[in-house]
């Protein structure tokens, strides 16, 4: 990684970083300092798609402020020059973690946004360990938050605007696809009530759920469904009849 000075008119936020979007982010905690004395830490950037312009991987809160004090002071955008570290190309998984790493040290996002992020680092071909090692996360944190890739988008979207809480989202984890059909049918209907909190795991095995430990056999040798339950122990047997 090398060090540069570069103009603000080259720079955008990149895809990667966890806090791009459509809505500008609140920079009114850093403001009144990039007013005083300017952008001090370094903004981590790759190369953009342009010969000269650069994406910005975290730092787009320090990016935002500069703007605004640009503007403030009807500075050129070209003659505004921020402090940046410019990571190798080709790097996503660098990238992705850069600016988690960051954000996570600021201000913790929620977990859809974790997921969002963490998923993409497994399809860089990161394992849930190895997440968890470079962000100091116990590694079943890591595979509950991945847990929420079993949810249908709109329960995700519910969940990100508290539309329903945490521990409802968790059970609609263990629901098949279609089960979760089911419950956003009943969350839709002003005359129907979809079951809530612990309510959802009876209602997702039909009235009836056995833990796996309370079995008397060894699990390897069962041809049932298991149903695995990340934020409890164990699991659940998925047929109570085949039990």
């Amino acid at each position: 990684m090398k060090l540069a000075f570069i103009a603000l008119d080259r720079l955008s936020v990149s895809k990667a970083n966890m806090r791009h979007g459509k809505a500008p982010p609140d920079v009114s905690d850093i403001l009144p300092t990039v007013r005083k004395r300017g952008v001090i830490q370094s903004l981590l950037v790759r190369a953009g798609a342009v010969e000269g312009d650069f994406e910005i991987v975290a730092g787009s809160r320090r990016f935002h402020a500069a703007g605004l004090v640009a503007a403030e002071t009807e500075t050129p955008a070209s003659a505004c020059l921020l402090p940046c570290g410019i990571l190798d190309e080709g790097d996503d998984a660098a990238a992705i973690e850069a600016s988690m790493i960051e954000n996570m040290a600021r201000l913790d996002p929620d977990e859809v946004r974790q997921w969002e992020s963490f998923t993409r680092l497994v399809k860089e071909g990161h394992s849930p360990e190895g997440i968890g090692l470079t962000f100091g996360f116990p590694e079943l944190m890591v595979r509950r938050i991945l847990a929420l890739g079993n949810l249908l988008p709109r329960i995700r979207d519910l969940y990100r605007k508290d539309k329903i809480d945490r521990v409802t989202v968790r059970h609609l984890t263990l629901a098949s696809k279609a089960q979760q059909k089911d419950w956003l049918a009943l969350y839709d209907d002003p005359k129907a009530h979809a079951p809530t909190g612990q309510q959802v795991k009876a209602w997702a095995f039909g009235g009836s759920t056995i833990p796996t430990g309370n079995a008397l056999f060894a699990l390897d040798g069962f041809a049932g469904p298991i149903v695995a339950d990340l934020f409890g122990e164990g699991g659940y047997f998925g047929d109570a009849d085949t039990f």
